[in-house]
């Protein structure tokens, strides 16, 4: 039987050994045997406590966890997880990063949040892991408990990756266990994609795009692709539908832009209680992103804009992130954000928002 020697702990604190469940792994995607859930009432517990509760049988379709999310809309809504969603989840994140027994992945973004829960908890669960739990992130505490716990295993968002590079003493952190390095949320640059090959030749990239309404990762970049398509977050995985729409409701065609569809096993059923918010957001099976991009013929999705922030400058779309990408591959530039600025003739022009490494570089220089 495999053990996992720690399923979580602190940092250098095992909290025990878990043997791994007696069976294998589920492969099955579907089981519609299972009847609904029922409730334990106090009754059903007795005198011994939660130990002497019946079994209580869980449908696929049943919702495994309600994960709040607020998008851009800033009032938050409770995404309804399935278990059958989840359980795609995982097997994606299998399929995708290749992720093996035992692996070693240290938490840094919220347990509360999708990416934190599918993408580590679980998945180091179901590959008898082990979650190293970090408070908060701090880019030089990072490199240290990465190093002494021989990290194997991340998904940080890319400012956190620049963050450790900007660490005068980077190089000198023994990273050689760090095999997998998953990154969202945000477009990596290219510098920094360099930078980390140069440094930890054993690490691979892999952009996963998803969010908390696809219960995470719909597309993955195949491995070893971060450096020659960095400008796209991969390809749809097995169980997931990207499609392009139109203004006109109708599916654009092969490298033309629109709003990014997303169908499949994965999406949630919708919010709860928030009938309204489904209506908006969901249409025929697909969950309406909010995101303008495009899939080309070879199958690589590119995500542009968010589509409430796409500047129309005299009638001209403008995407921040294309911008923004320019301007981080400048070696002065940390980071940098665009944002529309209202403009009596032109209706929005571009302002751009950025930290330079030091004083020296100038306005006119970017």
């Amino acid at each position: 039987m495999r053990r996992a020697t720690a399923i979580m702990r602190q940092p250098s604190e095992a909290i025990g050994t878990l043997p791994s469940p007696p069976h294998a792994r589920p492969r099955a995607f579907r089981s519609s045997a299972l009847a609904r859930p029922r409730c334990c009432s106090p009754a059903h517990l007795g005198a011994s406590g939660p130990a002497s509760a019946p079994p209580v049988p869980i449908a696929e379709e049943d919702i495994f966890a309600l994960l709040y999310t607020s998008g851009t809309t800033g009032r938050p809504k409770g995404a309804m997880l399935t278990h059958l969603g989840t359980v795609h989840s995982l097997l994606h994140f299998e399929y995708g990063l290749a992720p093996r027994d035992g692996e070693i992945s240290v938490l840094v973004v919220p347990a509360s949040h999708v990416t934190g829960l599918v993408a580590i908890i679980l998945t180091m669960l179901r590959v008898a892991g082990t979650i190293v739990l970090m408070p908060a992130f701090k880019a030089r505490d990072f490199l240290g408990l990465a190093s002494r716990e021989r990290m194997s295993h991340a998904l940080l968002v890319p400012a956190m990756y620049n963050l450790c590079l900007l660490d005068p003493e980077f190089a000198a952190f023994e990273l050689s266990s760090w095999r997998i390095g998953g990154f969202g949320g945000a477009p990596m640059p290219q510098a920094t994609i360099e930078q980390l090959a140069a440094g930890l030749p054993n690490l691979t990239l892999v952009n996963v795009y998803g969010s908390t309404e696809t219960t995470s990762p719909v597309t993955m970049l195949p491995l070893g692709e971060a450096a020659t398509h960095a400008d796209t977050v991969g390809k749809a995985l097995p169980c997931a539908d990207v499609v392009v729409m139109n203004d006109s409701g109708r599916e654009a065609a092969a490298g033309e832009s629109g709003e990014l569809w997303i169908g499949g096993a994965m999406i949630v059923p919708g919010y709860w209680r928030n009938e309204e918010a489904d209506r908006n957001a969901f249409c025929a099976g697909y969950w309406k992103s909010g995101n303008v991009g495009s899939v080309d013929a070879k199958g690589h999705v590119r995500v542009f804009d968010r589509k409430k922030d796409m500047i129309n400058r005299g009638g001209f779309k403008i995407y921040c992130i294309e911008v923004e990408s320019v301007l981080s591959r400048h070696d002065g530039v940390i980071e940098c954000a665009v944002i529309g600025h209202t403009d009596p003739v032109l209706g929005e022009r571009l302002h751009a928002l950025v930290v330079p490494r030091d004083a020296s570089v100038a306005e006119t220089e970017l």
